[in-house]
C-alpha cells in the first residue's frame, strides 16, 4: 500500500470559478487516486449553506469524494474551515469523509502532527476571533440552517462583504498566525509537526525541532503538501 498521503485547503471552490474546480478534479484523478489518505483542511468551499441547501459544485464535489473513497480506497478527511464549518454528517457520509475536529493530532511513523484550518491561530485579529466564536456556537448555527435558503444565501454575500472589507482594514501582520498560539499548540500535543492553512502564505517555518507547514491556496495554483518516504514537500504549480 503507498504511503502517499495528501493535505489541502484552501480551494473556495464556487460555482462562479469552475477552473478551480477543473484542477480540483484533475489533482483527484491523478495524484490522489494513489494515495492512501487526503486530508481537507478547510475552505474546501467559498461558502457552505447547510447540507440542505447544496450549490452544483458541492453536488459534484461529493460524487468525486465518493468515487476516491470507493473506487481507489483513498481515505478522505475534511475539517471545517471558516468558510465551510457547517459542513455536516449528511454530506460526510454522501461524500464518504471523515469530519476532523480542529485542532486533531494525528501519527505518522510515531510523530505526532497537529492539524489544523489555522483561522484559530490568528489571534492578533481580535474582531475576526469573536465573529469567529460566535458563528461556531451550536446556538447561531441552529438558528442560521432554520432561515430560508434565499435568506441564507443573502446572509453570506453580506458577511463576505464584510469580511473583504476588514481584510482591506487590517494589517498582513494581524491576519496571520500568533507565534505564542503556535507554540502553546505545539507544546499542548507534544508534537514537532503543525500543519495548516487559512493564512494563504505557503511556506515551511523551522525553528529548532519545530517545523511549521502552511499549505497554500488554488487561487491560483494547485496547492497541496505530501507526505512520501518519511518526508514532507510542499508542492505548487
Amino acid at each position: 500500500m503507498s504511503d502517499l498521503k495528501l493535505f489541502i485547503a484552501d480551494l473556495h471552490l464556487t460555482d462562479h470559478q469552475p477552473e478551480i474546480y477543473q484542477r480540483f478534479r484533475a489533482f483527484l484523478e491523478d495524484k490522489a487516486r494513489k494515495a492512501n489518505s487526503l486530508y481537507i483542511l478547510g475552505d474546501l468551499f467559498e461558502y457552505y449553506l447547510g447540507d440542505d441547501a447544496l450549490s452544483e459544485v458541492s453536488h459534484v464535489v461529493c460524487k468525486d469524494l465518493k468515487k476516491l473513497s470507493s473506487d481507489y480506497q483513498t481515505q478522505c478527511f475534511f475539517m471545517p474551515g471558516n468558510r465551510d464549518f457547517l459542513v455536516a454528517n449528511d454530506f460526510a457520509k454522501n461524500a464518504q469523509l471523515t469530519i476532523l475536529e480542529d485542532p486533531t493530532p494525528i501519527s505518522i511513523n510515531g510523530q505526532t502532527i497537529v492539524l489544523s484550518h489555522g483561522d484559530e491561530l490568528c489571534t492578533d485579529d481580535v474582531e475576526y476571533q469573536k465573529v469567529r466564536q460566535q458563528l461556531r456556537s451550536k446556538q447561531w448555527q441552529q438558528w442560521f440552517l432554520s432561515q430560508s435558503i434565499n435568506e441564507r444565501i443573502e446572509f453570506a454575500k453580506q458577511a463576505r462583504l464584510k469580511s473583504q472589507q476588514h481584510t482591506q482594514s487590517v494589517s498582513d501582520e494581524i491576519m496571520d498566525v500568533n507565534q505564542s498560539a503556535v507554540e502553546k499548540l505545539f507544546l499542548k500535543y507534544q508534537a514537532n509537526y503543525l500543519l495548516h492553512g487559512h493564512t494563504h502564505r505557503p511556506a515551511f517555518h523551522i525553528n529548532e525541532d519545530k517545523q511549521r507547514m502552511v499549505v497554500g491556496d488554488w487561487h491560483y495554483q494547485t496547492s497541496y503538501v505530501e507526505y512520501k518516504n518519511n518526508h514532507f514537500q510542499l508542492v505548487a504549480y
